[in-house]
Order: C-alpha cells, then structure tokens, then sequence
C-alpha cells in the first residue's frame, strides 16, 4: 500500500489545525500528516506537538526557524516527507480552502497519473464566499499565468495537490526559489517541463472561516514576474 503524506504549512493556524487535522487522518486508511509551522506565535506549533502525541506515527511536525514563507516551508515539507518515506506527497491549506473530503478520489487518481491536482476553474468557477472582485482577480491571474508561462491547466495557481514521489525527485523541486503563488505557477510549470502524466479533479474552494488570509501585494507581483521569467527560461533551456 502506497504511504501517504500530507504536507499542511502553517502560520498562526491554532484554530484551524486541531479540527483539519483529525479530518485528514479519517479520509483515508493510512495517510499521514506533516505540520510544517514557521514560529507561529499564537500557538500552532504547540498545537502540532499536541496532535503528533495524540496520533503517534500517523502526525509529523516540522518547525521551521529560518526566513518563513509558503514556497519555503513547501520545500522543506516535500524534501521531509521524502525523507519519512511518502510514496504520494499532498500539499494542502490549514484553512479548509482545500476538504478533506476530496482526498479519496486523489489518492484513486494517483494510481494512474503522476500528479493530480484540484482545480477550482475546471468545471466553471467552484468557488464558495469569495467577493465577486476577488474571483475575478483570481480568474485573471490563472489567465494570464497559463498565456504568459505556457501552462495547460484551468487553475495555474492553486496549492491543493498530491504528487508521486517518483515525478518530486525528477523535477528538481528544491531548485524553485519563488514564494507564494509563484511557488505553485513554477511547481506546475516544471511538472510540465518534465512531461509529468498530470489529472486535474474539480472541488468546491472554500474561503477561510477562521484565521486571516496571508495573501499580501508583494506575493501577487511575484506571482506576475514568474510567469514571464518562466516564459524567457523555457525559451533559453534553463528551467
């Protein structure tokens, strides 16, 4: 049976991650959790500690201490959850952005592709609680990252995703410097440089319920560089 690891980074999610993470661990037989919390100041950490004891085996934490950031803290938590032995690697929200409820026809889809990944544009707009500006911010930005990097996939932007190991070791995933959005748009960019098997499944996105959202201006122009530095480095053969 294939060893799953779902990889969740955390900053100030104290009131999330003790009812996310229980959730997880009853979605499928086996599957596994690592906590990748950078010094959350309210708590997290701790909280990660609590639930490891509670499900020994089944729950990892790994604090950070160096510079925080998402694309970081999802270097370090694919290159732990290598280390631990995952088969199957999932990023995923503390926020229930991404259900837990969607995991099964993950780890189905897996079997047969080398990635699968949840899209919130492929069967139109399965967004839930969002204000109309901010789905259209988010729809733009998923049009502009596949014209301007090339990308074939209705959601470019999006972080809830599982990956076979195999494809996490091709790709050279430690060399991705970008935080963020960026992070994900230069993930799936490799992914397809390296002509991984990829299948996309719709779920419904929910916006957060608790906690605030660490979305901020100078992740989003980041996310509008990369695309066209990935434009020019495929043109030049140095991804």
């Amino acid at each position: 049976m294939a060893r799953t690891i779902v990889v969740v980074p955390t900053y100030n999610e104290a009131e999330n991650l003790p009812l996310l993470v229980p959730e997880v661990l009853a979605s499928a037989d086996g599957i596994e959790v690592l906590v990748v919390d950078d010094r959350s100041p309210d708590g997290t950490g701790k909280c990660a500690d609590d639930l490891a004891a509670q499900y020994p085996g089944r729950v990892h934490v790994l604090h950070r201490s160096g510079t925080r950031g998402l694309g970081i803290a999802y270097r370090d938590g694919l290159r732990r959850a290598l280390d631990l032995g995952a088969d199957n690697v999932v990023q995923m929200d503390a926020d229930f952005s991404h259900p837990p409820t969607s995991l099964p026809e993950m780890l189905r889809e897996i079997e047969d592709h080398d990635v699968v990944i949840g899209s919130r544009y492929l069967k139109g707009i399965t967004v839930v609680n969002w204000p109309i500006e901010r789905i259209l911010i988010s729809w733009f930005a998923n049009l502009y990252a596949r014209n301007v990097a090339g990308l074939r996939l209705s959601d470019a932007t999006g972080g809830f995703r599982c990956i076979r190991r195999d494809l996490l070791e091709r790709i050279g995933f430690e060399k991705i410097r970008s935080d963020g959005y960026a992070f994900q748009i230069e993930l799936n960019h490799r992914f397809q440089h390296f002509g991984a098997r990829t299948k996309e499944i719709p779920f419904f996105f929910l916006d957060r319920e608790r906690g605030e959202s660490k979305l901020n201006l100078s992740i989003a122009v980041e996310a509008l560089w990369i695309c066209v530095w990935l434009r020019f480095a495929r043109l030049l053969g140095r991804i």
